[in-house]
């Protein structure tokens, strides 16, 4: 893909130059503080306090966890129950058109007008964001051109493979050069080459575009592989919200991989007692060769696992060290929250 132009706008005298975009005087794109949404008897939010940086953030939780309902609030499209929530400083209760008018939304569903070209949507999309109709035009030009329709973009939608849908919603969500931009399930749908094309646009919204990104999937390598923040819901709660880079893979999220001659789980129970978590591995090879995975508390943990080997009469075969993977962290987060079945 070639070098697209820099992107520069001033909608409703607003100065969002590349390098100037409005931005609050925090250093956090979302703050919630108590969030809860309540539909009925049912509980979609249960009192969440988050807090985002500016990052690409990477937002995960099984189905029915709280995900569409946090974005929706975020958007200022739906009033939470109780509490708060601020998206680039503006309170989504009482400042819902200055959060749209700064955010982009990439949603999950195709609702594109199939009769219309690239061009003319997201220059019309453009348009609502504020843009005076001869600059939206050339919004919409410069920004197909980055996400790689610049010779489609005067075909009707109606034609359009599934990946070049999701590159004009994708366009239209960015349109307006937004300090922040959500999107839903970027990724769906498409095959491997416009899966890995579309992971690169993002990358290149964030990195080159100085773009903040939320990126709600379910597909953990697309989170890792563009995201450096991750945030975990299930069941309405915030279960996990921490750098990716930084604490994964560092000695927090360490495995020690042991194998002894003996029964596994009177060694785990043995280990339980000094206060370590210890089950089977998630990972096929570590099981298939029987290693037990204990998570690393600290250089106790060698000790430990040596004395529980000894006061057994266990003979320890082998002892290793393995970083925990995004998929080791999200898997141990949710079903440590709702019933692990023993694996670490």
């Amino acid at each position: 893909m070639q070098n697209a132009p820099t992107l520069t706008t001033n909608p409703d005298s607003r100065t969002t130059e590349l390098n100037g975009r409005d931005q609050s005087s925090t250093s956090l794109v979302v703050e919630t503080r108590g969030l809860r949404k309540v539909y009925g008897n049912f509980v979609a939010l249960d009192r969440m306090d988050l807090a985002i940086p500016r990052a690409a953030v990477g937002l995960l939780g099984p189905n029915g966890a709280g995900k569409t309902t946090l974005l929706k609030i975020l958007l200022g499209l739906s009033r939470p129950t109780e509490g708060t929530a601020n998206v680039l400083g503006f309170d989504t209760r009482s400042q819902g058109i200055s959060i749209r008018e700064r955010v982009g939304y990439m949603p999950e569903s195709d609702a594109l007008p199939p009769g219309t070209t690239a061009a003319d949507f997201v220059g019309h999309m453009a348009e609502m964001s504020g843009l005076p109709a001869r600059e939206a035009r050339q919004r919409a030009a410069d920004v197909l051109y980055q996400v790689g329709l610049d010779e489609e973009r005067y075909r009707l939608i109606k034609g359009f493979s599934t990946g070049m849908k999701q590159r004009v919603k994708l366009a239209q969500a960015i349109v307006h050069d937004p300090s922040l931009v959500f999107l839903d399930e970027p990724t769906n749908g498409m095959d491997p080459q416009g899966r890995e094309e579309m992971l690169e646009l993002i990358i290149r919204i964030h990195r080159m575009l100085g773009m903040s990104v939320i990126v709600s999937s379910h597909i953990l390598e697309d989170i890792e592989r563009v995201c450096d923040y991750v945030v975990i819901v299930n069941g309405g709660k915030l279960i996990l919200s921490q750098p990716i880079g930084k604490d994964i893979g560092s000695a927090a999220n360490t495995d020690l991989l042991v194998r002894v001659d003996g029964d596994p789980a009177a060694y785990i129970a043995r280990l339980a007692q000094d206060g370590l978590k210890a089950g089977p591995s998630r990972d096929e090879e570590a099981r298939a060769f029987g290693e037990i995975a204990v998570v690393f508390d600290g250089d106790r943990t060698y000790d430990l696992v040596r004395d529980a080997a000894v006061e057994l009469g266990m003979a320890m075969r082998s002892l290793r060290t393995r970083e925990r993977s995004l998929e080791d962290l999200y898997l141990g987060q949710i079903e440590g929250d709702g019933g692990s079945d023993g694996r670490v």
